[in-house]
């Protein structure tokens, strides 16, 4: 591990706790290629390469990109070193929702209040926002669907001039 040591005059060096031998070693472990990427990078700072200035070579790394790298290193190990998937924005429809969406999904429409006789996602994208006031597309509404273990069914075409009593003769 690469430790950094600050000298107070805003510059730092950085002490050794594991080799660069270890730190490659690690990179060759490393299922994620940003994390050998970086292994690699301390690596060669380790060996007496300096980040560069620019962001060009040694993995793009800068000093300040390569002092986060050192902190990450020392605090967490290797695995300091892996990007965590950020969580992303939250659902618009609380839990409650999704289980009315279900229930109003299986139970199916009311011809004489919903004014159709079967769900599309632009029907249940208007129920849900005089419901509950929640304003969902299309794609995202068919997302929830699947989540919530729908699957898109829609009806087997048929052709325009197709005879129904040939059908039934055949």
């Amino acid at each position: 591990m690469i430790r950094e040591i600050g000298d107070g005059r805003g510059r730092s060096s950085y002490g050794r706790i594991f080799g660069a031998d270890e730190l490659r070693r690690f990179a060759a472990k490393a299922k994620d290629v940003a994390q050998a990427r970086r292994l690699l990078a301390l690596a060669a700072v380790h060996d007496g390469m300096k980040p560069l200035r620019g962001g060009r070579g040694s993995a793009a790394w800068t000093g300040r990109r390569c002092e986060t790298g050192c902190t990450a290193l020392n605090e967490y190990g290797p695995e300091g070193l892996i990007d965590i998937k950020p969580p992303g924005r939250p659902s618009k429809l609380s839990e409650e929702q999704r289980e009315a969406l279900k229930q109003l999904v299986e139970t199916g429409p009311d011809p004489a209040t919903d004014g159709v006789v079967r769900w599309r996602c632009v029907d249940l994208k208007r129920v849900l926002g005089q419901r509950f006031g929640v304003n969902l597309s299309e794609v995202s509404l068919g997302r929830v669907l699947k989540k919530l273990g729908f699957s898109h069914i829609s009806a087997r075409p048929q052709h325009p001039v197709q005879n129904p009593e040939a059908i039934a003769a055949f």
